[in-house]
């Protein structure tokens, strides 16, 4: 198939960028988006160009770092599905498709399609661990855990820490991410001697960098493991339950 790509190049945080058209002839529908970018990369080093700028890592929607934004959808408009995953047979011959980095300010764009996704780093130092001494290794079986519980906290622990409900999002609120990091650890036993001070922690690092949530639920419709918003409230009932405890603290001190 023959494609028109409109893409975001910039040569650096600073610097102004702008869209830029490449030709990209004779693409294999079974070849993966990332593929697709890797051809188009050859053919512009063979022409003595600079190739387009994007990050990748495993290809194989587990690392998180391959998202941009793809005709306006965050990993494209295929739902559940990163942009690794995403194959060129969901798109017709002759189509035009505009590729574009992430958009937040807490995430500023490096180069061409890569974007800072520190940010997340330091929410996740903030307290997405846990650090009790838990001693020698026990048995498998020794810690009960409700089935709902251990298949709620893999259902968040799932999260790649893409940033695609960030760039979904009007508000560019970090939420769902952030929940997603702390109910997995949250609803599991191992989690509970830190998880009101965790909450606390990684909210307020959180609101360093991003927004607020108004509940317009982009970032589930965006997210490739398909996170519910669901964790957010939990998040949120959890961050009252921390700061009340905080204020306690303060009056017994």
């Amino acid at each position: 198939m023959d494609l028109t790509l409109k893409v975001w190049r910039q040569d650096g945080p600073g610097e102004p960028g702008e869209f830029k058209e490449y030709e990209a002839k004779g693409i294999s529908a079974d070849s993966s988006f990332l593929e697709m970018l890797d051809f188009v990369n050859e053919r512009l080093v063979e022409a003595g160009e600079e190739p387009i700028e994007f990050d990748h890592d495993c290809r194989e929607g587990i690392c998180g770092t391959c998202g941009v934004m793809i005709n306006g959808h965050p990993h494209g408009d295929q739902k559940g599905t990163a942009t690794c995953q995403l194959h060129m047979r969901k798109f017709n011959d002759g189509d035009r498709i505009v590729i574009e980095p992430w958009r937040a300010t807490g995430m500023p764009v490096i180069r061409d399609l890569i974007v800072d996704r520190s940010p997340l780093d330091r929410i996740i130092e903030a307290g997405g661990y846990v650090s009790v001494n838990t001693g020698g290794t026990p048995d498998a079986n020794l810690i009960p855990i409700p089935q709902m519980a251990a298949e709620s906290s893999m259902d968040a622990a799932s999260c790649i820490g893409c940033a695609a409900c960030i760039a979904a999002c009007p508000n560019s609120a970090g939420q769902l991410f952030t929940s997603a990091k702390l109910a997995h650890l949250n609803l599991l036993p191992q989690g509970q001697p830190e998880r009101y001070e965790r909450t606390v922690a990684m909210v307020d690092k959180m609101e360093e960098f991003f927004g607020s949530c108004t509940n317009h639920a982009e970032c589930e419709e965006a997210c490739p493991k398909s996170i519910s918003i669901d964790n957010i409230a939990f998040m949120n009932r959890d961050y009252i339950a921390g700061k009340f405890k905080d204020r306690r603290k303060a009056g017994q001190s």
